[in-house]
Parts: C-alpha cells; sequence; structure tokens
C-alpha cells in the first residue's frame, strides 16, 4: 500500500504537519502525563481508524514503559481493571471529544467534571488541544491512506 500524497514529500503538507507537531510542544508542556497523552492518542486513532498513529502512538508508549497489558486493553478501557480513574476520565473526553457528531450535545458535562476532577487547568487545556492534534492527524493520515506497521519509535523527533 502506498500514501495517496507524500505527506513529508509535499511541501505544503510537511509545512503543516510541521506546524501542527510544534503545536504538540505546548501538550507535552501542559503537566498532563506523558502516559495519559499516549493512552489518548491510542484510543483516538483506534476509533477514527487510522492505523498508522495507532501503530506510532503503541510503538512509543511501548518504548516509555507502557505494559502489553495496558495497551491490549485501550479499546475496552471501560471493563479493564488496569486504569486509574484520571486516565478513565481522559479516554471517556477522548471518545465522546472524537466522536462529537455522533451526540447532539458533543461532550457531556459530566465526562467535562469527571475529568475536571482529575486535572488542573493547564493539563485540561493540554487534553483539549491533544484530542484536537490526534483527531487532525488522524484524519490527514486516514484521507491519505497512509500505511501503517514500519514506524520506528523516535522517527519524528
Amino acid at each position: 500500500m502506498e500514501a495517496r500524497l507524500n505527506l513529508m514529500g509535499s511541501p505544503t503538507a510537511a509545512t503543516f504537519v510541521k506546524h501542527l507537531s510544534s503545536a504538540g510542544k505546548v501538550v507535552s508542556d501542559s503537566g498532563l502525563p506523558a502516559s495519559t497523552q499516549e493512552l489518548v492518542k491510542i484510543r483516538a486513532s483506534q476509533i477514527n481508524g487510522c492505523g498508522f498513529c495507532t501503530d506510532m502512538h503503541t510503538k512509543e508508549a511501548t518504548a516509555a514503559g507502557e505494559t502489553p497489558a495496558r495497551l491490549n486493553l485501550v479499546a475496552a478501557w471501560r471493563e479493564a481493571t488496569v486504569f486509574t480513574e484520571a486516565e478513565r476520565a481522559a479516554l471517556e473526553l477522548a471518545e465522546q471529544g472524537t466522536r462529537i457528531a455522533d451526540a447532539a450535545g458533543g461532550v457531556t458535562d459530566e465526562a467535562w467534571e469527571n475529568a475536571a476532577k482529575h486535572y488542573d487547568e493547564a493539563q485540561l487545556a493540554g487534553l483539549v488541544f491533544l484530542i484536537s492534534l490526534i483527531n487532525a492527524f488522524n484524519r490527514a493520515n486516514v484521507l491519505v491512506r497512509q500505511p501503517a506497521g514500519d514506524y520506528r519509535v523516535g522517527q519524528f523527533g
């Protein structure tokens, strides 16, 4: 399988990806735990059917010490006992924020309030923009049919 558009070879696409990636630095500096960030990226990528991002973030999470049991259970986090209450709140917000079109009211007050119990304002901002960023990356990769499976840890920085 070959991508429809080379995101790093096209000057326009590469510039956009570079700017989108640099926006991720704000998320990294928000105080939102790195493990939570990877879990959120994986879950949104699963929902969006983005094989490239699912591959990338499971490999990055593994390299950062995430356990196979937790990675294997991200898609079934509601039934899994391996996630903290804070992680569960982040995963719920990620799901609702990714599936906005599926719910007439978007993200529920209950999901927001639950996340706010576990994260301070900077971390909540980080979580909001992380969900936004991973959805943007997922959509671009799905649109161009970016192949999955060959990602190498640290490939993009």
